[in-house]
């Protein structure tokens, strides 16, 4: 009888699990795509589907097995939402090395938060974050989503192809009312669809398959020009019931108009305030300037994500009665400011940050943030907004060297932000360093750093305070062993901003002795010891990315016994990348170190490569050069 019963049990054990699918197991993977992988995309297909011109459906279904902890980052994920966006459908399911179920996300186990990061005041997003982490290698995590869009305004992306990363299967698929076909543009790929033409609609496919990971080279080319990917945007779109155009800039331009007009009204009281502290003034320069720092005294900067807001500025009266708004509404703010000066200025929309960049031959929504410039005959007064302390008319790295989006009546118009030359992006050091013949130093040390440079390693965000100073000077003077017996540190707002940077250093052990001879390294605090690896093959151009010029004058006093036994003589490098010099001159018991190295921003042929390997090598071994003296006693 227990034997029956046993048996019984067995059989609807396995009915119970019959249905329990293996799915992804490891042992699927090809072979190729687990060299040095940290994971493995198994799937990743995206479907968007629009629907109507101010309705559509994107859904998504993400695949990944996981090898180690580098990769384990892809076991979480985040779905936001919002009251335009709604979540119809939300799985997360974690497998086994061999395929078997382990993990399946309740609802009450998908943690549902706002997006809030700090800046934010005003925002309906909401956040699904979902973790899927597992302690044992290797595993595979399944997310598979929907999402429904009361609006049309952008699609998404899709990018195949990352270091250390491997993709098994990719698909990416748009579907629309032939009347609502969207625009497309495939870059650094030629896969070309499959379309699926219906009664009332059009589909298109695009698929891959073993995609092994790529592998970034120095100095290479952004992101955007390395990686296959598809960008999309609607032709016609409504959002919110404002409706529009994309099919180029112009119209991009007229709808964004469309959604500022008649938010630029000022209350009496401003306008009068505008009038007082504008009067007397000459030049348009002046009056811009003192607006821009009426607006930097009178506003802050806080995120507002709700709905259109997200795109849309609040009205200017708002702002100025609240004394706050978003890069959007300050931007707007100050054209209201300066339109009530008579001074005509224009938003603009630019996609902001480091490396960020801009698709000009595919019109779409691509910025991240909003500015204000204003005319100036063959000149234009760039001015960020969000800023309390940024120097009137300089871009720096956020926003400039870029291509942006002017808003005009007429519409959008690509223009060119600021580019500042090599001797704008200057750092020059002068240093008086006292050597005693145990090889310690006292130096007094002042360096000027100008352009590009006064943000170098966040110089200009440590100005702020004394405990800040501090801290940076300990983080980043590059001398072995010193102490800090006193410090200043100062700036000017100028359009090209500079900061000056004193110290007064007590240098431990700075030259090493040996027997009667003293070695110095003359190269005090501006070293260069990065050498790229030679290559055989260069697969993409070379990018240089700043302009910048380092002048560096640094002259050592040494004990009276003490005679240079060996001086180099001068050194010069020149090359199509950049120049270098250097001098040393002994004189009266004094050695006067002279630097100088300038280099320039440009893309160069891949075959030049090498060429810039032997010139970062020949600028170290110049850097790293030692000075011998010899004590006479």
């Amino acid at each position: 009888m227990n034997k029956l019963l046993s048996v019984v049990g067995l059989f609807f054990f396995f009915q119970l699990h019959a249905k329990d699918e293996v799915k992804y197991p490891v042992s699927a993977i090809p072979d190729e795509l687990k060299e040095n992988a940290n994971a493995v995309i198994r799937e990743d297909h995206i479907r968007f589907r629009i629907l109507e011109k101010n309705s559509a459906t994107h859904y998504v279904h993400y695949v990944v097995t996981i090898f180690n902890d580098k990769g384990k980052d892809y076991a979480s994920h985040d779905v936001w939402c919002d009251k335009l966006t709604r979540i119809t459908h939300l799985e997360a399911t974690a497998y086994n090395a061999s395929g078997n179920l382990i993990k399946k996300l309740k609802n009450k186990e998908i943690y549902d938060h706002a997006s809030y990061d700090g800046f934010t005041l005003f925002s309906d997003d909401r956040i699904k974050s979902m973790d899927l982490s597992q302690s044992t290698y290797p595993y595979t995590v399944e997310f598979e989503y929907e999402l429904e869009y009361k609006f049309l305004y952008y699609i998404p992306s899709s990018w195949w192809g990352k270091e250390d990363i491997s993709y098994q299967h990719a698909s990416y698929e748009l579907s629309y009312p032939p009347a609502l076909a969207p625009r497309y543009k495939l870059l650094n790929t030629e896969a070309s669809p499959k379309k699926l033409v219906e009664p009332n609609s059009e589909t298109l496919t695009w698929t891959f398959e073993n995609i092994k990971p790529l592998k970034f080279e120095s100095f290479s080319l952004p992101r955007a020009e390395v990686i296959p990917h598809i960008l999309a945007a609607p032709s016609e779109f409504e959002f919110e019931g404002y409706a529009g155009k994309m099919d180029s800039w112009e119209h991009f331009g007229q709808w964004v108009t469309s959604l500022n007009r008649g938010r630029d009204f000022l209350p009496v009281e401003t306008k009068e305030k505008v009038k007082s502290i504008t009067a007397g003034l000459k030049t348009k320069e002046e009056k811009v300037k003192v607006l821009y720092e009426y607006l930097q005294n009178k506003t802050r900067y806080v995120g507002i994500q709700l709905g259109i807001g997200g795109y849309q500025p609040f009205e200017a009266s708002v702002v100025d009665k609240n004394g706050y708004g978003d890069c959007k509404a300050l931007s707007n703010y100050m054209v209201a400011l300066l339109k009530e000066a008579g001074i005509p200025a224009n938003y603009i929309l630019i996609n902001a940050g480091v490396g960020a960049t801009f698709n000009v031959d595919f019109p779409s929504t691509q910025f991240n943030h909003a500015i204000t410039a204003v005319p100036n005959g063959k000149d234009t007064i760039w001015l960020e907004c969000t800023s309390q302390t940024n120097p009137f008319g300089y871009q720096g790295k956020f926003t400039g060297d870029r291509k942006a989006l002017m808003i005009t009546e007429e519409g959008g118009k690509v223009v060119n932000t600021l580019q500042y030359a090599s001797e704008q992006n200057k750092q020059t050091r002068t240093a008086e360093v006292n050597i005693d013949l145990a090889g310690n130093a006292r130096a007094k040390i002042r360096t000027a750093s100008t352009g590009i440079q006064y943000e170098n390693d966040g110089l200009n965000r440590a100005l702020s305070s004394s405990d800040k100073q501090k801290k940076w000077i300990e983080e980043n003077t590059e001398i072995p062993n010193f102490s800090i017996n006193s410090f200043s540190m100062t700036e000017k707002k100028d359009k090209i901003p500079s900061a000056i940077v004193n110290l007064d250093l007590t240098l431990n052990r700075y030259a090493s002795v040996s027997g009667k001879r003293l070695f110095v390294s003359p190269n005090l605090m501006n070293k260069n010891t990065y050498v790229p690896p030679k290559m055989a093959e260069r697969k993409t151009d070379v990018i240089l990315r700043n302009n910048y010029l380092d002048l560096d004058t640094i002259k050592f006093s040494l004990p009276e016994n003490l005679y240079p036994e060996f001086l180099p003589e001068p050194i010069k490098i020149n090359s199509k990348f950049g120049e270098y010099e250097a001098s040393f001159q002994f004189d009266a018991g004094k050695v006067t170190y002279v630097r100088r190295m300038k280099m320039w921003k440009g893309r160069f042929p891949k075959e030049t490569y090498n060429e810039l390997v032997d010139f970062y090598k020949n600028v170290s071994k110049a850097d790293n050069i030692k000075l011998v003296f010899l004590n006479k006693t």
